[in-house]
C-alpha cells in the first residue's frame, strides 16, 4: 500500500517542492492548511508521516491519527509537537536542525554587536540630524571589555561562541549537557546558569523552548543580571517572560536588547517592546536566506521519505520510540 504523508502546513513559498519529492520517491501526498488540533484530526486522516510547521500535534491529535509513524518538523524549534506523547505512542519526530546554522548565528552576531556598537541608533541618530559619535550611543564597548555569555552550546551557539571569541569578546558558555572540558577546549569559559547571568554584559540564548526552559528569563533572572546588561534571542520568544523584560528596560536594569523571536507573533502592536528605543527588532527573519529557505523543505521532505523507505535519520529527536513500536 502506498505510504501517505500530509503537509499539516506551510507559509513557505516552496513552490511545490515536497510534493514533486514525495511523488518521485512513490509516496502519496497531501496539503492541508491546519491551524488547530482538530484541523489536524480532520485533514492528516490515514496519514503514515506529517510535514510539520506550525501545528500543534498532542497527544490526543496522535491517537486520533493511529497510523502516523513519523513527524518530520519544518525548521529548528520543535515546541509545537508533543514530543514525550509521541514517544509514548512510537511516534519519531524530528526537526531539521542544518538548514539554517550560519544565518541563525550571523544573525545572533548582528544583534550582539548592535547592542555591543549601536549600530541601529548611530543611524538613527544621523537620519534625524544628530552628528554624535559618543552621546548617540554612550554604552559603545571594547569587545576585550566585554563579557558575553552563550547560553546553550549547540550547533548554533558554538558558531557564536566561537566567533564572538574570534572578534575578541570574553565567552562564557553554559550548557547542562556539554562537558566543560569540551567548552574549555574551545577556548572558552563554562559557568552556571546563575554566573552567566551575574558575569554577563551581554547573555544570548541557544536552547530550544520546552516546559524546563520556558520563561527562564524571568523576573527573577532579569534581577539578577548585572545592571545595564542587555539581551539577544534568537532562538525561541518562549524563553524570555516579555512582561518582565519590558519591566527591566524600563528601569534600566538591562540596558538593551536584540530580539527575532516572541512569545507572541507577530508582535502585537501593544507590545511595551515595540515602544522602546533600547530594543532592536527583527521579526522572526534569523533564519532567513534565499539558500536557507530553499534547503528547509526539501531536508523535511527527505526526512520523511528516508523514514517511510526505512532508511536511518540523524535528525530523529527522540531514538527511545522505537521500543514502544
Amino acid at each position: 500500500m502506498t505510504p501517505l504523508v500530509v503537509i499539516t502546513d506551510s507559509d513557505l513559498p516552496s513552490g511545490g517542492i515536497e510534493e514533486r519529492l514525495l511523488d518521485e520517491a512513490g509516496v502519496a501526498s497531501r496539503r492541508a492548511a491546519c491551524r488547530s488540533e482538530q484541523d489536524v484530526i480532520e485533514q492528516c486522516a490515514g496519514a503514515d508521516a506529517l510535514i510539520v510547521q506550525w501545528a500543534p500535534i498532542s497527544g490526543r491529535v496522535l491517537d486520533a491519527l493511529p497510523g502516523v509513524r513519523m513527524i518530520s518538523r519544518l525548521g529548528i524549534g520543535y515546541d509545537m509537537v508533543d514530543v514525550a506523547a509521541a514517544t509514548e505512542r512510537g511516534v519519531a519526530v524530528a526537526n531539521t536542525p542544518d538548514y539554517c546554522i550560519e544565518e541563525v548565528a550571523c544573525h545572533t552576531l548582528a544583534l550582539v554587536l548592535d547592542q555591543a556598537r549601536g549600530v541601529v541608533a548611530l543611524d538613527a541618530a544621523v537620519r534625524s540630524g544628530t552628528w554624535a559619535a559618543v552621546g548617540s550611543y554612550p554604552g559603545a564597548a571594547r569587545p576585550s571589555a566585554t563579557t558575553v555569555a552563550v547560553i546553550g552550546y549547540g550547533r548554533i551557539g558554538a558558531r557564536v561562541a566561537a566567533a564572538l571569541a574570534a572578534v575578541g569578546f570574553r565567552v562564557l558558555v553554559h550548557d547542562r549537557y556539554v562537558a566543560d572540558r569540551a567548552v574549555r577546549d574551545a577556548g572558552h569559559t563554562p559557568v552556571s546558569l546563575e554566573e552567566a547571568l551575574s558575569q554577563a554584559d551581554i547573555l544570548t540564548l541557544h536552547v530550544p523552548l520546552s516546559d524546563e526552559t520556558r520563561h527562564m528569563v524571568d523576573a527573577r533572572a532579569l534581577a539578577a543580571m548585572r545592571p545595564g546588561a542587555r539581551l539577544v534571542n534568537t532562538c525561541r520568544g518562549g524563553l524570555v517572560d516579555e512582561a518582565a523584560l519590558a519591566a527591566a528596560l524600563e528601569s534600566g536594569q538591562v540596558a538593551g536588547a536584540g530580539l527575532d523571536v516572541f512569545e507572541a507573533e507577530p508582535l502585537p502592536d501593544g507590545s511595551p517592546l515595540r515602544r522602546l528605543p533600547s530594543v532592536t527588532l527583527t521579526p522572526h527573519a534569523a533564519w532567513y536566506s534565499a539558500q536557507a529557505l530553499a534547503d528547509l523543505p526539501v531536508f523535511a521532505t527527505r526526512q520523511a521519505i528516508d523514514f517511510l523507505a526505512g532508511r536511518p535519520v540523524a535528525a530523529i529527536l527522540n531514538p527511545g520510540y522505537a521500543a514502544t513500536r
